[in-house]
């Protein structure tokens, strides 16, 4: 199941969290987000309950996004132990995310 992130709760669902977590930072306007969106939500089925996949509205929620620097949409950060793990610009293949979601999980 593909959690859905937001500014007030970030600091608690990802950071404070004691498993890898994996975000998807991206908006409605953006192709490339749509194309991604129902992948992110497949790995989400697909991957076990070591890891919390989920996703962030960046228009809805600027904070967050402006503090990691977020410039270029799509954009996924893994978060371990509180602390950006790995990050993946861009649309990319399915097997990218799930090769990072497997080193963090390590």
């Amino acid at each position: 199941m593909t959690t859905v992130f937001s500014d007030q709760d970030f600091q608690d669902k990802v950071l404070n969290s004691d498993k890898p977590v994996l975000v998807d930072f991206w908006a409605p306007w953006c192709g490339p987000c749509q194309i991604l969106g129902p992948m992110i939500d497949m790995i989400a089925g697909e991957v076990d309950d070591n890891v919390i996949i989920g996703k962030m509205n960046v228009d809805e929620n600027p904070s967050t996004p402006q503090r990691y620097g977020i410039q270029g949409i799509p954009t996924i950060i893994i978060f371990k132990e509180g602390k950006e793990f790995k990050r993946l610009v861009g649309l990319q293949h399915k097997d990218n995310y799930v090769q990072a979601l497997k080193e963090a999980n390590n």
